[in-house]
């Protein structure tokens, strides 16, 4: 079964409730009834009801089984307004503000998740990855001992002996674009749970440089070194090593070679970055080169599942994020 599948299969399981925010963007409306043809997950649409069918009705779906909110009419608006005051208050907001704000449909739709009326929200196919984020971040909030919100990938290369049978994590390749040692560090232990919750593999984090077990001296260095004593002191039952070339962490002879102390190094299926620079090149430059599967981004460090799609996503893509958000609230 492809990762993919798997993915799926796992969704209809956990029968989870997601909302789609982006309730009168067609791609959203045109996923709806795939998602509820495969039992994936419940939906629940944001938006103004004549809206949303009258996309549905012009694109020929059934949006039968589906639930659609409009927020201005929502029952509990003021009781949803009150929760993101008390949220925000801090920051000057009254309530007055909050309730306007909350009417949009990416706070409302995290609002949901937060109050546990919906188990998890995707949306961006209409909204810039900075909005998405910011509702998520002001709304929904960081996971215990997380301060930081970041992407990674799931990259499925055709080598097999590469990662755990040609799967790796690739992170963080998205959101942050110079963490410091203590970010980079929650970063590595978003990633771990990532690929311990989706790809259900036993993660062995390489913490990257271009340096291997102080073979460079330079700040860039230090930032990662720190990075993973940080990271060992949070969790220090996870398996991870830093700093170390990306070939002495995937491949066992140059392991050998240039890092024989470490026992991650040569078997690494996590790869951690040094910032988002070398994360994004890098995981465009393996999904190009090596023709391999890359799968997200996947954002991590939420407190409750919210995913971030491209806009230039298509149906299928809704529909597997879809399943991936669903697959992340069974692991809340």
């Amino acid at each position: 079964m492809s990762f993919i599948g798997m993915i799926h299969e796992q969704a209809r399981k956990a029968k989870k409730k997601i909302v789609l925010p982006e309730g009168t963007e067609a791609r959203m409306v045109k996923a709806v009834p795939v998602i509820l043809e495969k039992e994936i997950a419940d939906i629940v649409l944001i938006g103004d009801e004549q809206e949303v069918k009258d996309v549905a009705l012009e694109h020929g779906v059934d949006l039968t089984g589906a639930e659609i909110i409009n927020p201005l009419n929502f029952e509990r608006l003021d009781e949803y307004a009150q929760t993101y005051y008390e949220l925000r208050k801090h920051k000057g907001i009254s309530l007055e503000d909050a309730k306007e704000q909350i009417k949009d449909p990416l706070y409302f739709g995290a609002m949901m998740v937060k109050k546990g009326d919906a188990d998890g929200k995707v949306a961006g196919a209409a909204n810039a990855t900075g909005n998405v984020l910011r509702a998520a971040i002001k709304v929904v909030g960081t996971a215990e001992g997380i301060s930081v919100i970041s992407g990674a990938f799931i990259m499925i290369v055709q080598d097999k002996d590469f990662g755990q049978d040609g799967l790796m994590v690739f992170g963080d390749c998205a959101v942050n674009p110079n963490p410091d040692a203590n970010q980079l560090a929650e970063i590595a232990i978003s990633s771990a749970k990532t690929a311990q919750d989706l790809a259900e593999i036993d993660p062995r984090v390489a913490m990257l440089s271009f340096s291997t077990n102080g073979s460079a001296k330079h700040e860039y260095v230090d930032k990662v070194q720190a990075a993973a004593k940080k990271a060992k002191e949070i969790k220090p039952e996870l398996k991870i090593d830093g700093e170390m070339q990306s070939d002495a962490a995937i491949v066992p002879v140059v392991a050998q070679k240039k890092y024989p102390e470490s026992d991650i190094a040569g078997t690494a299926n996590v790869l951690i970055f040094p910032d988002l620079e070398a994360g994004n090149i890098c995981y465009k430059l393996v999904q190009r080169l090596a023709h391999a599967e890359a799968i997200g981004p996947i954002l991590q460090g939420v407190a409750k599942p919210v995913n971030d799609l491209s806009r230039g996503c298509n149906v299928q893509d809704i529909v597997n994020v879809t399943a991936i958000t669903a697959v992340q609230a069974q692991n809340c």
